[in-house]
């Protein structure tokens, strides 16, 4: 059932359609995609209920101090786990894919050193082909929503969106072994965005309250059994999951409070702190048991080890200017990548909604695109000398290092494949390494950056865990040398920092994060002498990508179909009043109500709140307060039915404890569907008073729209009611729910608002490319 549709709508206006479903369009309930079908969703409770049964049953932290006592100690050993378990997840996601990717590249490498190129190419190409087929089928057979990144789900969650499914125990299994197997596959794909989401699902399982499937029912864990406490776990959740795959503890930090939450408090940051300090006394702790040489391959390899130190970085006010350009181009080039990226998730839901084959079909197909351009394009590459004074080996045998042999002779090296054949991670570490100048050539950087710029894009989609972060840092680094290689000659600035800021420019033209990115690169690059000018590029690119689009993760929560209400108003808005949108009839209940008209209500509606009004105590009717759908269900399930239409009072509350209508976790809501009810108990009566919220949030209806979104959203709503603005009416004009709050509705309410003056200053990158021709046109098809 839908919650957001619950404007108390009987003929709502037709909703957006996620992606591109082509069939008429639902106008009962919100959908959206999640995972690879279409779902109902629906919002979170935050508001606390005030009325005469869960004001002293359920507000246990008025009990006294050592329940008190007893909830602050839970939430600091629930953020305890989340960080521990968290760093233990990436650690062996880490180990995992340097070992399963490192035995494939020493295996390949030897193939090559025998001259044995077609058997190389055939081992390469099928083990590729089989970790992706894997990573595929289990996604898609045992949980679709684990495909992507997931940081999309984990921050409509974070917004008050409950998407089904998304933090369940299936979820986080195939999150974890999915995106070892899509990574370790050679996909242009990273381990980032499913660490968020694994570090969410983490935290959302410990914190659901117990389970009485596996017997988790302890007293002590009903404090958590409400969304608020959640929402804070899987807040420092996702922090956890950015630290424990960058080994960036204040990153995590920074990119929960930037990009993920959108409730932010004090408490709430120093608890955050706590989880992903301990993710990183966690990592440190196994890195060093590694270094022994106890962890297979592993142990040099990987990002969460990642230190480019260059205690030299020495740059002057003359370099500056090519920062700035290093900026202007990569907000361009991050732009053009979420335009291009968005077009291709449209094809790719084309296919997908074909049915499984077609979606196996399709990721398989790239992962063997993938392996031809992979061994096929260091082919290009001239075979260069050694340098006389090689930090390491050259040329490098087996998995990674500066100095591919690959197909050279003896002395000699091939610089496009140490950055193909080889982990993404060991990529990016050749990339940003100092001191390396002259090692790659500009052509080798020039077809690595265009390869790894598309085949990132080509990648996401595919039906596997899958993140965006580490392919935009490889494509930002390569496209950071190319432009040290240009420039190399006008600036005192190294190609490794070159590499770094290219780096820092794509990430902040295609996500749009400023702080949180510039301290996670600095946590990278152990550098803190790259704070101003990582700073400068960042907030450079970011600037320049926003007057083209919005950020990658908005764009997909978009095409998902998630209604992810924003921090600012749309300037339309400020034009219009709630009633403007609100519609009727509106579906309310007596304060005491027949069964049978409930039971009506119920199943005929996906409504989830329902105001509760007295006829019979004034001489006009009064706003008593709102009901909820689950807690009529139990009411409907207890059979707490009244003979006579009177009051109960404080007998009500004999059949009922706290637990009853606490929020569930992971589990299926119950459905009014699944309850047995005789013809004679339709007959009788439900008094609704003591359940009732006695103090929900109202607007008047001449309220802006503007104002009352500020008031849903800071607030963390689910219904706003609506009262009239005088006394002679209706108690309540209707209600307001987060549908009501979305573009999409209103402009289809009011469609004279889309040619209106009041828009955000934004070009569109096909309007741009039809300016850029005509001005092309214009000058003889010469540009000076």
């Amino acid at each position: 059932m839908e919650d957001d549709e619950e404007a108390q709508l009987s003929a709502a206006s037709p909703l957006r359609e996620p992606l591109l479903r082509r069939s008429a369009p639902n106008n009962t309930s919100q959908v959206a995609i999640v995972g690879a079908k279409l779902c109902p969703i629906e919002s979170l409770d935050y508001e606390i209920i005030e009325n005469d049964f869960f004001k002293p049953e359920w507000d246990w932290r008025s009990q006294g101090k050592f329940e008190m006592f007893q909830y602050i100690s839970m939430k600091w050993t629930l953020c305890f786990l989340v960080g521990l378990f968290a760093g233990l997840v990436g650690f062996f996601n880490n180990l995992a894919v340097e070992n399963i990717a490192g035995y494939k590249f020493v295996i390949t490498s030897n193939m090559m050193l025998a001259r044995s190129f077609g058997r190389a190419f055939g081992v390469f190409a099928v083990s590729n082909f089989a970790l992706t087929l894997f990573s595929s089928l289990i996604t898609d057979f045992i949980s679709p929503t684990a495909a992507g990144s997931g940081i999309p789900e984990v921050k409509a969650y974070l917004n008050g969106v409950d998407a089904p499914g998304i933090f369940s125990f299936r979820t986080l299994l195939v999150k974890i072994i999915g995106n070892i197997a899509a990574v370790s596959s050679s996909l242009y794909v990273g381990k980032a965005g499913p660490m968020v989401h694994t570090g969410a699902c983490i935290a959302a399982l410990l914190g659901q309250g117990g389970s009485k499937k596996y017997g988790l029912t302890w007293r002590w864990l009903r404090f958590f059994k409400n969304d608020k406490d959640r929402r804070d776990l899987v807040t420092c959740g996702s922090a956890s999951g950015i630290s424990a795959a960058f080994r960036s503890p204040v990153g995590g930090v920074l990119f929960a409070l930037e990009e993920m939450a959108s409730w932010w408090r004090s408490a709430l940051l120093w608890r955050t702190f706590f989880t992903t300090a301990v993710v990183a006394i966690v990592l440190r702790a196994l890195i060093d048991v590694c270094k022994s040489g106890k962890c297979g391959l592993f142990g040099k390899g990987g990002l969460i080890m990642f230190d480019v130190t260059s205690e030299d970085s020495a740059y002057h006010i003359s370099d500056v200017p090519v920062v700035l350009i290093l900026g202007v181009i990569g907000g361009i080039l991050g732009s053009f990548y979420n335009f291009v990226l968005d077009k291709v998730l449209r094809l790719y839901n084309l296919i997908n909604e074909k049915g499984r084959a077609h979606k196996i079909i399709l990721a398989c197909s790239i992962s063997i695109f993938t392996s031809c351009l992979l061994f096929g394009l260091p082919w290009f590459a001239s075979c260069r000398p050694c340098p006389p004074d090689a930090s390491e080996a050259c040329p490098t045998i087996g998995r990674s290092g500066n100095y591919k042999k690959y197909q050279c002779p003896p002395g000699h090296y091939n610089d496009l494949a140490s950055l193909f054949f080889n982990t993404n991670d060991d990529a990016i570490k050749n990339l940003f390494s100092k001191n390396t100048d002259d090692e790659f050539h500009h052509f080798s950087i020039l077809l690595f950056f265009i390869t790894s710029y598309f085949l990132g894009i080509l990648s996401y989609g595919i039906v596997a865990p899958v993140g965006l972060f580490v392919p935009v840092i490889v494509a930002g680094a390569s496209y950071g040398r190319y432009v040290g290689i240009l420039l190399g000659s006008h600036t005192s600035l190294n190609h490794g920092l070159f590499a770094v800021l290219g780096s820092a420019s794509l990430l902040g033209g295609s996500m749009r994060m400023t702080v949180s990115l510039c301290v996670i690169l600095l946590e990278l690059t152990n550098n803190l002498l790259l704070l101003p000018l990582i700073m400068l590029v960042l907030l450079l690119s970011k600037t320049v990508a926003d007057t083209f689009n919005g950020n990658i993760y908005d764009i997909i929560m978009k095409r998902k179909g998630f209604p992810y209400l924003e921090a600012h108003e749309e300037p339309y808005m400020r034009q219009l009043t709630v009633s403007d949108v609100v519609r009727g009839p509106l579906q309310f209940f007596n304060g005491i109500e027949k069964v049978c008209d409930i039971v009506h209500v119920l199943q005929t509606t996906g409504h989830n709140g329902f105001p509760v009004i007295d006829e019979a105590v004034s001489d006009a009717p009064v706003l008593f307060g709102l009901v909820l759908r689950s807690h009529l269900i139990v009411l409907l399930r207890k059979k707490a039915f009244l003979h006579t239409p009177v009051a109960t009072g404080i007998r009500a509350f004999r059949h009922f404890s706290a637990d009853d209508f606490a929020k569930r976790g992971s589990g299926k809501s119950q459905r009014i569907e699944d309850i047995e009810i005789s013809e004679e108990e339709m007959e009788m009566f439900m008094d609704l008073h003591p359940f009732a919220n006695t103090s929900p949030y109202t607007v008047v209806e001449t309220m802006s729209l503007a104002k009352a979104l500020k008031l849903f959203r800071e607030t963390g709503l689910r219904h706003l009611l609506v009262v009239p603005k005088t006394s002679c009416r209706s108690p309540v004009v209707g209600i307001l729910t987060r549908h009501d709050f979305m573009p999409e509705h209103i402009l289809g309410l009011h469609p004279s608002l889309k040619k209106s003056k009041w828009k955000r200053l934004r070009f569109r990158v096909p309007e741009f490319l039809k300016l850029f021709k005509a001005f092309q046109i214009s000058s003889g098809g010469v540009l000076v």
